[in-house]
């Protein structure tokens, strides 16, 4: 039985930086990503998994000016998130591929560990961007913690490493079955266990973490992180700017990549590489095709000696 690809959609491929956060900009975008998705089907068995960053962000906003009520803790906003990204990838793939070709969503428990160090020092980006002034501004009155995204700053909050997903054997089964099925959404819901009882953690999972933990439990044939840039890059942004074409996960694992963006990618990737033997490419949504077929994005390989940097 041919095994799945397991694409995970950036929350900024969903959503592209500077976009207004509405619910036409969201579907525009994953009507674009369904193209992208609904191609690749033709040929492989696929898993969705995606970001919800911006969305998770946006809700915990709106809840907050809501006074009447106590807001709602993230791991209930993120089921939310998920339910309605679900949706609209549901929906916008499946106006494209054939009536037959059934679709599922899957809203997936992560287990974490409620004594994770990351709930000392939140790193995960969630939300809109700021202006300076504005970020200080909700710090202040939020009693968020707040960090820089280039020239901008977002909320963050912690992001425990993922052990477990709950729904693991009936995602297994829904594959089987020749299903297309999208779980694990941002990084799936963060629970815990109180001896043998589930509870919500406030947290976000880092979905590459998530997507990658679900690549290596469903055994896939290829791990893609999809993005809104073509490859990894060192020194990004910077003088010295060059793009990985290729690399082996010892060799890219010693290069320094920020803890809240590409980082997790790569660290997703290399874990996934080394404990399938099969392939991790990270690259650019529009180019998924590309990307499935060995010609875009910075492919992760035990076949690879070293770094292979582009021109």
């Amino acid at each position: 039985m041919a095994r799945p690809i397991v694409i995970a959609l950036g929350g900024n491929a969903l959503l592209r930086r500077g976009q207004e956060l509405n619910a036409e900009n969201q579907r525009d975008n994953i009507r674009h990503a369904a193209q992208q998705l609904a191609a690749v089907h033709e040929n492989h068995k696929i898993v969705i998994a995606h970001g919800n960053g911006p969305q998770v962000g946006l809700l915990a906003l709106m809840d907050h000016e809501y006074e009447a009520v106590d807001p709602y803790p993230l791991d209930v906003i993120g089921a939310e998130t998920v339910g309605m990204i679900g949706y609209m990838i549901e929906q916008e793939l499946g106006n494209i591929i054939p009536a037959d070709d059934h679709i599922v969503t899957v809203l997936t428990q992560v287990v974490v560990d409620s004594k994770d160090p990351a709930f000392e020092t939140p790193t995960k980006p969630v939300g809109p961007i700021y202006a300076r002034h504005e970020a200080e501004r909700l710090s202040i009155e939020k009693g968020w913690c707040i960090a820089s995204d280039g020239q901008y700053f977002r909320r963050v909050v912690a992001s425990p490493e993922p052990q477990r997903i709950i729904e693991i054997e009936a995602i297994r089964l829904l594959v089987e079955e020749g299903m297309v099925v999208i779980c694990a959404g941002g990084g799936g819901i963060p629970v815990a266990y109180n001896g043998n009882k589930l509870y919500g953690v406030e947290a976000v999972i880092d979905k590459d973490l998530a997507s990658g933990l679900l690549a290596r439990s469903l055994n896939a044939s290829m791990f893609i992180m999809l993005t809104d840039v073509d490859y990894v890059y060192v020194d990004w942004g910077g003088p010295q700017q060059r793009a990985i074409h290729a690399a082996h996960p010892d060799a890219i694992e010693e290069l320094d990549f920020e803890s809240g963006s590409m980082g997790p990618k790569v660290q997703g990737a290399c874990r996934f590489v080394r404990e399938t033997g099969q392939r991790s490419v990270i690259g650019r949504l529009r180019n998924l095709e590309r990307v499935v077929e060995g010609q875009s994005g910075t492919l992760i390989s035990n076949e690879i000696d070293g770094i292979v940097f582009g021109d």
